[in-house]
């Protein structure tokens, strides 16, 4: 877009006829055709945008109410269904356009549907690695790599590399995103964005293909700020009957909504822990502990009480199973046999694959294979019998059992130091080169997605190559406007 524009300008831009929400969707149409053979950042365009948003202007001209959102650009990850798009997962086989089948649902997801009620102009599709399968990059893609909009020789993030990079590179406002281990938050970071990972089950997951839809997935947004990441979260929070987990929801969020928990002085006085040895035993790179010093300055600035280390002897940095020398803990996706089934099944009559059994027998692929794409699951227990039976919910006993336990010695942390929340980088050392077999060494993956803990990513400055430098305030359950008010207030700072 030709303007800076946030969620707040852009609606007052448009309510006093200062632009039209035509206009705002050609100005983003004509910088993804001028940026994006380059960048590919949208793989699936909407054909129906233009027309959404002379709808919009139409509803404005008559004098008729128009959505929190109405005329706003907005980028929607490819794997969140929407309708009449395909839905590729990354995977070149389920992509027509790499001689795959393609996957189109016949309805919105809840999370898109709600987009669209608040006005949204879609403006399409965004890239992802295979199966969501990566939180660095998305060069496996059968749409090729997507690059890093701040730092383009770097790694972008992933897995919702396409949606960060479509609003760091200015074609949208805000950019729906998708986590199960570190999706929302590495994207974040790196290209320089404040991201939402919410606590579980606050936003609906339903017609999201999933990694971990019963245990770990979640959605929220990217945005260019921190008010502009709420006024999201409060479109896209809250029940959905498609969802039932997210019946816990109701009553969680405040009262006035996210966007008045953006409060002047929320540090004031807070008791802010800090990474250290006792939440992980990874050291942080020099360059990151430099940044983080000057994050924490920072904060004291804004009369935060710092609490180094308060989770040593705790225990909780041993609670961590991790997958060979990645340093993620898997536990919880071994649900995902069961809830890609139920996923397809969830496309609708018309689609020509309603199974997991149906997908292999057209496709002849199986993305849980040894060697497909979600191969390293079968490190996880018991996951060989979750392939053999999956149309049953899965025993989730032993993940649960984690997920309690991380519970349990965060809140006993919490308490004990009488803290309001966690602070970190959100990666221990500067992202990868694109191209690197180098992983993204993130803090808090997979922590936070096992316990189901939000966490609130915004940026903090930049690594000496440019790419960005993440800090990540984590806190209890269901605290999302709290983290984003300490978000906000770091902001207005830097």
């Amino acid at each position: 877009m030709t303007a800076p524009w946030t969620v707040q300008t852009l609606t007052a831009a448009l309510a006093k006829g200062e632009i039209t929400a035509e206009a705002v969707a050609r100005q983003s149409l004509a910088r993804i055709a001028a940026e994006d053979g380059r960048l590919r950042a949208v793989i699936t365009p909407n054909p129906d945008v233009l027309a959404d948003a002379q709808r919009i202007d139409a509803r404005r001209a008559a004098g008729q109410p128009v959505g929190l959102l109405a005329g706003v650009p907005v980028l929607v990850k490819d794997t969140m269904d929407m309708a009449g798009l395909p839905t590729t997962g990354g995977w070149s086989v389920l992509s027509a356009r790499a001689g795959g089948l393609d996957l189109i649902p016949a309805r919105d997801a809840p999370v898109v549907a709600r987009m669209r009620r608040a006005g949204a102009l879609l403006l399409g599709k965004t890239n992802v690695p295979v199966m969501s399968a990566s939180g660095t990059n998305a060069n496996n893609s059968w749409a090729g790599p997507t690059l890093n909009a701040i730092a383009p020789d770097r790694a972008p993030g992933g897995s919702s590399t396409g949606s960060a990079t479509g609003v760091a590179a200015g074609y949208a406002v805000i950019g729906l995103a998708e986590e199960t281990g570190g999706s929302i938050q590495n994207p974040a970071a790196a290209q320089g964005l404040v991201g939402i990972k919410p606590t579980f089950a606050l936003v609906p997951n339903s017609g999201v293909m999933p990694l971990a839809n019963s245990t770990r997935d979640v959605v929220g947004p990217v945005a260019m700020t921190v008010a502009d990441a709420a006024i999201a979260l409060d479109v896209l929070a809250g029940y959905s009957a498609d969802d039932p987990k997210t019946v816990a929801a109701i009553g969680r969020r405040p009262s006035g909504g996210y966007v008045e928990a953006l409060v002047p002085g929320a540090l004031q006085g807070k008791r802010i822990g800090l990474y250290g040895p006792g939440w992980r035993a990874a050291a942080l790179h020099p360059a990151t502990e430099a940044l983080f010093a000057r994050a924490c300055e920072g904060l004291r600035e804004l009369g935060a009480v710092l609490v180094p280390d308060p989770f040593a002897g705790s225990g909780f940095a041993e609670i961590a199973r991790f997958v060979s020398a990645m340093q993620y803990d898997a536990r919880g996706e071994e649900s995902v046999v069961y809830d890609f089934d139920r996923y397809l099944a969830g496309l609708g009559p018309q689609s020509a694959v309603h199974s997991l059994e149906t997908l292999r027998q057209l496709t002849r692929a199986d993305p849980f294979d040894r060697a497909g794409p979600l191969g390293y699951l079968w490190d996880n227990k018991g996951f060989a019998d979750l392939c053999a039976d999956y149309t049953h919910p899965p025993d989730l006993t032993d993940f649960l059992r984690v997920r309690e336990e991380y519970l349990a010695v965060f809140d006993r942390v919490m308490s004990a130091h009488r803290l309001d929340a966690v602070a970190m980088p959100q990666t221990r050392s500067e992202p990868p080169l694109l191209f690197s077999p180098d992983q993204i060494q993130e803090t808090s993956v997979s922590e936070i997605n096992i316990a189901g803990l939000p966490g609130v990513t915004v940026p903090a400055g930049l690594y000496p190559s440019g790419v960005g430098f993440g800090l990540l305030f984590v806190g209890r359950l269901w605290s999302e406007g709290a983290l984003l008010s300490y978000a906000a207030e770091y902001e207005a700072i830097t």
